[in-house]
């Protein structure tokens, strides 16, 4: 069985501590994160030269394909499980920080394509895309910080529990 997210098995197949709502919480925003990195391929792919002002942008959306896979293939190959985890999480970081610098550094660009002005154009569909994933990728982030956060608390609030069961 894949152990794609957390929260399912252990290797050595007991069930493990799940969470309640908030285990739901993390699971859902891990495939709401799956599905914005291939969303941000997609439109990386389909507007790769549409933005002379920052030529970066589409690059930088079309490459967010590719930690799923890592994603995927660490959860297949369970020998290198924790290698490609690791290099996905740290490739992502930085290519997340690296893209917030870019999108965010040419806050509103010019959106008309066939304007006289010197300044280049961004198409609108790609920047916002680029502008309000990234937007959002913060919030859900906030969201699976919050979910680990208390799904520890509870941890630790059900192993005094335990404890108090077993001397008593």
């Amino acid at each position: 069985m894949f152990d794609f997210y957390p929260g399912i098995m252990l290797d050595n197949n007991r069930s493990q501590h799940i969470c309640g709502p908030w285990a739901i919480i993390l699971n859902c925003t891990l495939v709401i994160f799956d599905i914005i990195f291939v969303a941000q391929g997609v439109v990386g792919l389909v507007y790769c030269n549409d933005c002379p002002r920052q030529p970066f942008i589409p690059v930088y959306m079309c490459f967010f394909i590719l930690i799923p896979i890592l994603l995927a293939l660490s959860s297949c190959y369970n020998c290198c499980n924790i290698v490609l985890c690791s290099v996905a999480i740290i490739f992502y970081v930085c290519w997340f920080i690296t893209g917030n610098v870019m999108i965010y550094s040419i806050y509103e660009p010019n959106y008309n394509k066939n304007t006289t002005k010197a300044d280049p154009y961004c198409n609108q569909t790609l920047y916002l895309f680029a502008f309000w994933s990234t937007n959002l990728t913060y919030i859900l982030l906030g969201a699976l910080f919050l979910s680990y956060c208390c799904c520890k608390h509870r941890e630790a609030d059900d192993d005094n529990d335990t404890q108090r069961l077993l001397r008593g």
